[in-house]
């Protein structure tokens, strides 16, 4: 069959999206990261401190939660990408998944603000790292699905300026809401709010049935392999994101505790949210150009590699200079480094997706490179932090993991 026979659905995307679809489409995304970095920029932290059994440190509780709930996150962004490349509904392939996980999403952060203990703290974060990722994953499917190669950088940065929007609006949520069980229920109005527009407003291509692959478990658990040595670029991609973004963990799982124990700030809360904000304001300073910049002069590696440079000098700062003022640039630079690879990398990473027909698993199995960093800092950060130098050790660790993500991205043969 002929690439022209192709159904909408699974035909590569030639025609640029318009401002509408985009704007739509970002604010959704933003609305979800939300529902994530309420809870995990202030709300979790401060849960585990109230919640941790006496001899228990706060820091061990947090690290087996989010871990716990990354692990969640691992698996169901590929189940839900490939499940969502399977749907053959009258609202398209990847509408359905944005409507349902975003709904739980936000009955999960209802359960959470309840939660009296810890296992229930750790059950309503893994429901949220279930659904929320539902969402994601069919979501940011939606990209490869509509998008051509020449409009996906300026998508991306897009997308990115949502994302730390997202953040920020999830933090500031979370602070001044008046509680935690209020602050997760803030930040579970705002990502259905959020999401509405583009549900409602904006068609989803339809697959046709006769066009659906057929569905069993054997096949789907087979899909999440994505073999590196017959696609290497993809491989050599994900090790990059996957470092840059453990990095990145690193650096952030303990701010909250790195401004109360470190720097003893009155309002260690109110400080992640004013470096929440500075890091806001230079991403966006740069998210946007980042990603319009690399379509125009065609190439993806150079802003990957010195975004990636920048975040590690970043991340060097919290390590060497142990100072408000060291931590507010930090967060600016950190800014200025993630602002240019959340826009480019998501356009390298569509770029070397192998085919239309599971763009949705593919990009969950990328998404891993998001989320394993969640179980992979908590494991690394505490014996650092409590046995192997303190947040100094932390920090150049997180700095040195950085920079080595960022140098694999040369090994990258199909996209300059």
């Amino acid at each position: 069959m002929s690439g022209a026979a192709a159904p909408e659905a699974l035909a590569e995307p030639s025609e640029q999206v318009g401002r509408g679809w985009t704007a739509a489409l970002s604010v959704a995304n933003g609305a979800i990261w939300a529902g994530w970095y309420g809870p995990l920029q202030i709300l979790l932290a401060l849960q585990a401190a109230e919640l941790a059994p006496p001899g228990t440190p706060k820091e061990s509780v947090l690290a087996w939660v989010t871990g716990t709930g990354a692990v969640v996150s691992m698996v169901s962004g590929p189940l839900f990408g490939a499940l969502s490349d399977r749907t053959a509904s009258r609202f398209g392939r990847r509408t359905p998944w944005i409507v349902a996980g975003v709904a739980g999403g936000a009955g999960a952060l209802v359960l959470l603000a309840g939660a009296d203990t810890v296992p229930v703290m750790a059950l309503g974060w893994c429901l949220v790292q279930l659904t929320l990722n539902a969402a994601f994953a069919a979501l940011t499917a939606a990209v490869p699905d509509r998008v051509p190669h020449r409009q996906r950088g300026a998508v991306g940065g897009w997308l990115g300026a949502a994302q730390i929007l997202g953040v920020l609006a999830g933090t500031g949520l979370a602070t001044a809401a008046g509680g935690v069980a209020a602050g997760y229920v803030a930040c579970a109005g705002f990502a259905v709010l959020g999401t509405l527009p583009y549900v409602l407003l904006h068609r989803d291509p339809v697959l046709p049935a006769g066009r659906r692959p057929a569905l069993s478990v054997r096949a789907l658990v087979a899909g999440f392999w994505i073999s590196p040595r017959r696609h290497p670029d993809l491989g050599w991609a994900w090790l990059t994101r996957f470092l840059i973004n453990l990095g990145n963990a690193l650096a952030l799982l303990y701010l909250l505790y790195y401004l109360r124990d470190v720097l003893h700030r009155p309002d260690p809360g109110g400080g992640v949210l004013v470096l929440t904000a500075v890091n806001g304001v230079t991403l966006l300073g740069t998210v946007v150009v980042g990603g319009f910049w690399s379509d125009r002069v065609g190439r993806r590696q150079p802003f990957v590699l010195w975004s990636g440079v920048i975040m590690t000098v970043a991340t060097g700062l919290l390590a060497g200079w142990q100072t408000w003022a060291g931590a507010l640039c930090a967060a600016a630079l950190l800014g200025v480094g993630f602002g240019v690879f959340t826009s480019v990398d998501f356009a390298l990473m569509t770029d070397v997706l192998p085919a239309a027909a599971h763009r949705g698993k593919d990009l969950g199995v990328i998404n891993i490179a998001n989320s394993l960093p969640q179980v992979a800092a908590p494991a690394l950060a505490a014996p650092l932090v409590h046995h192997l130098g303190g947040y100094r050790t932390l920090y150049a660790v997180a700095a040195a993991v950085g920079l080595v993500g960022a140098l694999l991205v040369r090994r990258i043969r199909g996209v300059p």
